[in-house]
């Protein structure tokens, strides 16, 4: 099922940072404003961390879908979708 971005569209670095750790994700390193997390199961995410700023479509598909691979039950389940 694909998920509605319409409704994540407002999602800033705290959001996702908190679901990542939520999810298991741990801080691996960061170089300047970009934190890659990992998870014991081999996912990693690089996040961008920009004060104040929301992620564009683009990225957040790629945070989600490609690099976290999660579903939108997972985004429920995180609190991420309403």
């Amino acid at each position: 099922m694909p998920i509605d971005y319409s409704r994540l569209h407002n999602l800033t670095a705290p959001d996702i940072i908190r679901a990542l750790r939520k999810d298991g994700f741990i801080l691996d390193r960061q170089t300047g404003s970009h934190q890659l997390y990992y998870h014991s199961d081999g996912r990693r995410v690089m996040v961008s961390v920009h004060s104040g700023s929301t992620f564009k479509l683009k990225t957040l598909k790629a945070m989600i879908e490609l690099q976290a691979k999660w579903t939108e039950d997972d985004l429920r389940r995180l609190k991420l979708l309403k």
